[in-house]
């Protein structure tokens, strides 16, 4: 299974995405990863993989990097009973990512599209997006819209959700 930063960067380019990158030592928190990139513009974002309770359904979330969330709550949207956080195995086996660097970019490996992409309506309206290309000592920005340009191309659908009400 190949997840790498080069993928990262070849999808990017694929898809004719302009980034600005930042090196950084290994961030393995949001918070680690704010203090890296501080003063930059961009939406900080938290990128959260789940699974239902028997593992046959996988969830990537992506929100506010600042908020928690309601696991409840996501499993209504999802229209699941209960979800859970994805053991670091199932992460690894399914994304070929480690916990700290979990990111859209993990989707490369979703060979099945079992995988489905969930987005928080909350951080809709920011310009900018943050996430690390599958390694957790860089960081990239690029626009909102690129993103759900580039999941579109790689097959996915969005998923938009109002979390935290």
């Amino acid at each position: 299974m190949k997840n790498k930063y080069e993928d990262a960067i070849k999808l990017l380019e694929d898809n004719g995405i302009e980034y600005e990158s930042v090196k950084h030592p290994p961030a393995f928190t949001t918070e680690d990863a704010d203090k890296f990139i501080e003063g930059k513009i961009g939406c900080r974002t938290k990128t959260m993989f789940m699974t239902d309770q028997k593992k046959r359904r996988f969830y990537m979330l992506v929100m506010d990097d600042k908020e928690r969330l309601d696991m409840k709550e996501f499993a209504e949207l999802a229209h699941e009973n209960r979800v859970k956080m994805a053991s670091e195995e199932t992460l690894f086996n399914k994304l070929g990512n480690e916990a700290g660097a979990v990111s859209p970019f993990g989707l490369i490996n979703d060979t099945e599209k079992e995988v489905q992409f969930y987005f928080d309506n909350a951080i809709l309206k920011e310009e900018i997006m943050t996430f690390h290309p599958n390694i957790n000592t860089e960081t990239l920005f690029f626009k909102t819209e690129d993103l759900f340009k580039m999941l579109k191309n790689m097959g996915y659908e969005v998923h938009f959700v109002d979390l935290n009400k």
